[in-house]
């Protein structure tokens, strides 16, 4: 059993056909196919079943690709190492929404002064989609608002930001003496979309107050919530980093609730089976002074 091996398998799961592996590898599908074969051989298992014509794959091969992932990207860096991979490289760089749009910039900056030659290579996508890319090791490091609970992913804490209320100007909550998380279900609710990190955390806000809310709108773009509750359409609870400004305009209004605060710890994320380059551990150092400096204000 070689690398080779384990990358031709790679390439078979990811595309579940052994023909469309064969091109993207330029190899001959009988190739691949005798590499599946004396995998499965040396094992004494069976990684994919052939049924009406279609490949499956099999628990077995679930449990291989988890730990062939991560073996061939530990040979990869160990060969990109001897070759200045530190320096002439890629960094695969993750965040959500908020802190791509406040943090993240800045922090590249930062990162590029000090690493000019190293290209930085940024997804902004929800912390869902980051956790998976993460776990399928399509991104390095990535920045998540809210907890992190697969077992698989590192979390480090990082910064931290509070969810507020908006409403609309002239709203019936900015003259109510007090408002109360239990106030808002009576309004239309407009709420990011499932998997995001923020809507994770309100779920989770409602859930502890006994409440169930089914949102009016569910959107990925805060801008789109942001607009819709300026003319009227509802009520939202967003980053405020993100909708600070607005607030700021008079587009929309906030009103404190008389619960706790909504404060949120963000993460900085990576797998635990990852190998960490030089570069990667500059960029962690570097989220963790960010981190520092806040605490310190």
């Amino acid at each position: 059993m070689t690398v080779r091996h384990l990358k031709i398998f790679l390439e078979v799961y990811r595309n579940g056909s052994i023909t469309r592996a064969s091109e993207r590898l330029h190899m001959t599908q009988p190739a691949v196919t005798r590499a599946i074969q004396e995998l499965e051989h040396y094992y004494g298992v069976r990684l994919f079943d052939r049924i009406n014509r279609r490949l499956l794959v099999t628990e077995a091969g679930k449990q291989l690709y988890a730990q062939a992932l991560h073996l061939v990207d530990l040979f990869e860096h160990m060969e990109t190492s001897l070759r200045n991979w530190d320096a002439l490289g890629v960094l695969r760089i993750g965040s959500s929404i908020a802190l791509g749009t406040h943090v993240l910039p800045d922090l590249i900056l930062r990162f590029r002064a000090d690493h000019p030659a190293l290209r930085t290579q940024v997804t902004i996508q929800n912390g869902g989609a980051l956790q998976r890319q993460l776990l399928d090791n399509r991104l390095d490091l990535a920045l998540i608002e809210g907890n992190i609970e697969d077992p698989d992913l590192t979390a480090q804490p990082f910064l931290r930001d509070r969810m507020v209320l908006l409403v609309p100007p002239g709203h019936p909550l900015l003259r109510q003496a007090r408002v109360s998380i239990r106030d808002l279900p009576a309004y239309d609710l407009l709420l990011r979309e499932e998997g995001s990190a923020g809507r994770a955390y309100l779920d989770h806000v409602f859930a502890v107050h006994g409440l169930t809310v089914q949102p009016a709108w569910e959107s990925a773009s805060t801008q789109a919530l942001v607009q819709a509750v300026g003319k009227g359409l509802g009520i939202s609870l967003l980053p405020h980093m993100l909708v600070q400004p607005d607030i700021e305009r008079g587009t929309v209004c906030t009103r404190d609730l008389c619960d706790e605060p909504l404060v949120r710890r963000s993460h900085i994320v990576h797998h635990r089976n990852k190998f960490l380059t030089r570069a990667a551990e500059d960029f962690l150092a570097l989220c963790r002074r960010r981190a520092q400096e806040q605490e310190g204000t």
